[in-house]
């Protein structure tokens, strides 16, 4: 049995934080109820046809839920929606505009007067207050309003991250607050109202620039793939063409690194090397004498020497190399889940289980399951073809 079975998740989500947090809990056993626009569904189904067809945003984040489409605008549809809330949901997760699910008589404080026992969570750019609350807000758009993009790049050009890492930290945080919830409400019986910021959750990740500029210092530099204050820390060039990447942490590892794989034991030794804030200082002339050592030597030569030298150090590998990762494959993580374009890989959700595995269920079709989920509120046949004529499922 899994730790979430016989909980009920409602969620009117698109696009990535609010999809990301109620995955997890679909993948610990919940049943999440995902109610869709009819005809066009979560705007991420349409980001991308390259998973055979359908969006990647999508079908990693939706596995294991039922898709209920409603119109929510229709008075029909709204009914359907409060009496699935009232008679059916432990939790309520959204993340529409700020306002929008109130509007509805979706709010925490609504909900609890008839149920208080309801966990309910907004999932926002800027929270549910404060003077950003009605500012739109994209994952990019946090990325830059967090500072983050200022310290990532290189020194000429800042960058964002490559995934949605607002929304991404978004929705573990949320994922993770909805578990607290679950936990108190055991104890006091009661449900909770769940504010989650992408701002707030992705200033929070930010925590470590922040304080290296406390009281006005200079922050940490940009400085592209490697390290900003470490060195050498970061990706550097072998003869045959290819990248290695490896870290160095203390004194300790900087002597073997200069010994066993620089093949150079002096340099430990000088001055201008003889700390991490001066190697970092030197850091173009630290670089030069790297590449110089690494020119005539394969990729994986020079990994051989960093193991020998117990130097950490990684490959830099493209998505091609992650699907085929040893270490993924030698401890079983993939499985497959279905689609409504057939089976696809699946990566298993971090952490392994000894007495159970997370749930992998299919990635739903739009409103496959809105029949199945309305005759089990008791709608005839002929209600819910009337429904549909009608446009509000």
């Amino acid at each position: 049995m899994r730790p979430l079975e016989g909980i009920t998740v409602i969620t009117l989500e698109h696009a990535i934080a609010g999809p990301f947090a109620t995955r997890q809990l679909a993948d610990l056993g919940a049943r999440v109820i995902k109610i869709e626009r009819p005809g066009v569904g979560d705007f991420a189904r349409g980001y991308d046809e390259r998973v055979h067809g359908l969006a990647s945003h999508f079908v990693w984040t939706n596995r294991s839920k039922e898709s209920l489409t409603l119109d929510v605008k229709h008075p029909e549809a709204q009914k359907i929606l409060q009496r699935l809330v009232a008679e059916e949901a432990d939790i309520l997760v959204q993340n529409l505009a700020p306002g929008a699910a109130a509007r509805l008589g979706l709010s925490y404080e609504a909900l609890s007067a008839i149920k208080p026992e309801i966990i309910v969570c907004d999932i926002s750019g800027y929270g549910n207050d404060g003077p950003y609350r009605d500012k739109k807000a994209y994952d990019l758009l946090i990325q830059s309003e967090s500072g983050f993009v200022s310290v990532t790049g290189t020194e000429d050009e800042p960058s964002k991250a490559g995934p949605s890492i607002a929304d991404i930290s978004a929705g573990m945080y949320a994922y993770s607050n909805i578990l607290a919830a679950l936990l108190q409400k055991q104890i006091t019986g009661r449900g909770q109202h769940l504010d989650i910021s992408m701002l707030e959750s992705l200033v929070e990740w930010m925590n470590y620039p922040l304080y290296y500029a406390i009281d006005g210092a200079s922050p940490p530099r940009r400085a592209g793939a490697s390290h900003a204050t470490i060195y050498p820390y970061g990706p550097f060039p072998a003869g045959d063409g290819k990248s290695v990447m490896l870290g160095l942490q203390n004194e300790r590892e900087w002597a073997a690194f200069c010994e066993k794989v620089l093949l150079r034991p002096e340099l430990s030794k000088e001055e201008r090397f003889s700390s991490n804030s001066k190697r970092s200082a030197a850091r173009d002339e630290v670089r030069k004498l790297i590449i110089e050592a690494f020119s005539g030597l394969t990729a994986e030569q020079v990994v051989e020497r960093l193991e020998a030298a117990q130097i950490a150090n990684a490959h830099l590998n493209d998505m091609h190399d992650v699907w085929a990762h040893p270490q993924l494959k030698g401890r079983n993580r993939w499985r497959e889940v279905d689609t409504a374009v057939g089976k696809v890989p699946a990566l298993l959700p971090p952490g392994s289980w000894s007495e159970c595995e997370p749930r992998m269920d299919a990635v739903p079709a739009l409103g496959q399951h809105t029949d199945a989920i309305l005759t089990g509120l008791g709608y005839s046949s002929e209600a819910i073809a009337e429904l549909r004529a009608a446009g509000a499922i």
